[in-house]
């Protein structure tokens, strides 16, 4: 009888605590690494190596991806490139699989992965969108045919390890991607945070640092500059996936195709030339980034001069804290409820009305596309010249920076 009792509480302890028998900030611990490695199978693999071919996996690298993303998701790979591919090319349109923009944030947030779902059923979708990716043995016998058999392998060896708290673990790995990828990244950051750049969407930076969820926080960035396998451009934001990426290419395990371009800033030329317009067209949105910049300190300097003269808090200071907001914004990307007050702004300030219209027109220079080459290097020279001889400082040295510009 006792050695019943025995084995039946060997029983029970193995089935309450698995065969680790770990402490509850070991259960913790293992938990977060491996919804962080299914993280980082879903940046550097799906969507870097994937959907925007910006970086060469080693078919070692690339198949532990694979296999770990089946037992941690489900999720086929031709699938989730294809929904990506389309993403980017219907962006913001009712084309778009899951854009808050025309399907409202609540609607992302929280039926996110119903989305996703639905549109892998559409098989247009797939055939077009879903080229070149894996489609070996494995691929269509395995990852891709029994796509639950992953998961439910996944929840049994959760069990093993950890008993009846294993259900729980499993439960978070579940639920990791459709939160963080299908809710925030496909929601949030197409509906709030900070912009580098002016994309032609709505997308934002959720957070400077990257590493909850792989860098994919860094996504204004990304829309930016797509096929670019480094999803950080600034001095002070970090992206992990970019640093997993350097250390497989390091240990030659990975070669990367694309970065970010840099516009780089040489000897000034007498005259502009089709070498700078191909520099300025190439870095078409650091140079407007730089212009923004400029713009925003135009704004902050026609209200330090209010300020001086005590009409703080006027209508007039109210719009020119609007303008110092969203003038540096595409027009079709700034609030109509705000427009007629920067409007007003720009109609009492000579130099405002002056650097935004130049705006319009630097922008002119790659948005135009029945112009040679030759038209647009003349049109690039008359800019300078206008900007030089405008008066104004911050066209002036901006002029200047132009004609340094290098591809």
């Amino acid at each position: 009888m006792s050695e019943i009792l025995v084995v039946w509480e060997s029983l029970v302890d193995w089935l309450a605590n698995g065969v680790l028998n770990a402490s509850w900030w070991q259960v913790l611990a293992i938990t977060l690494g491996a919804t962080h490695i299914t993280i980082a199978a879903v940046t550097i693999f799906l969507h870097r190596s994937q959907a925007h071919r910006s970086v060469d996996l080693h078919p070692i690298v690339s198949h532990f991806f694979r296999f770990w993303l089946w037992m941690t998701t489900g999720m086929v790979t031709k699938e989730w490139v294809a929904i990506h591919r389309k993403h980017h090319a219907k962006c913001e349109t009712h084309d778009d699989p899951h854009s808050p923009q025309t399907r409202g944030i609540k609607t992302v947030l929280l039926t996110g992965s119903e989305l996703y779902r639905a549109e892998a059923k559409n098989q247009e979708t797939l055939s077009k969108y879903g080229h070149n990716t894996p489609d070996d043995w494995m691929e269509r016998n395995v990852y891709s045919r029994f796509t639950w058999h992953g998961v439910g392998l996944m929840l049994i060896i959760d069990l093993l390890m950890f008993g009846a708290l294993g259900a729980t673990v499993w439960a978070v790995q579940m639920l990791w991607i459709p939160i963080t990828a299908a809710g925030i990244i496909n929601g949030l950051a197409h509906w709030w945070g900070y912009r580098n750049f002016e994309a032609a969407d709505a997308s934002t930076n959720i957070s400077p640092w990257g590493i909850i969820i792989g860098g994919e926080e860094l996504h204004n960035n990304h829309h930016t500059y797509p096929t670019s396998a480094k999803l950080s451009v600034k001095k002070y934001e970090f992206d992990i996936g970019w640093l997993y990426i350097r250390t497989f290419e390091i240990l030659g395990l990975a070669k990367v195709r694309k970065t970010p371009p840099m516009l780089k800033l040489g000897q000034v030329r007498p005259v502009a030339d089709a070498h700078t317009l191909e520099a300025i067209i190439a870095n078409r949105y650091e140079v407007m980034a730089k212009y923004g910049r400029e713009l925003k300190r135009a704004c902050a300097a026609e209200l330090d001069q209010l300020k001086a003269a005590g009409a703080k808090n006027t209508a007039k200071w109210k719009e020119l804290r609007l303008a110092k907001r969203w003038l540096h914004r595409d027009e079709d990307r700034i609030p109509s409820s705000v427009r007629q007050q920067i409007a007003s702004a720009c109609a009492d300030s000579p130099a405002l009305a002056k650097l935004l219209a130049m705006r319009e027109e630097l922008r002119q220079l790659w948005t135009r596309t029945n112009v040679s080459a030759e038209q647009l290097v003349a049109d690039l020279q008359a800019w300078c010249k206008k900007a030089e001889e405008s008066g104004i400082a911050a066209l002036q040295d901006f002029a200047l920076k132009l004609r340094a510009a290098h591809a």
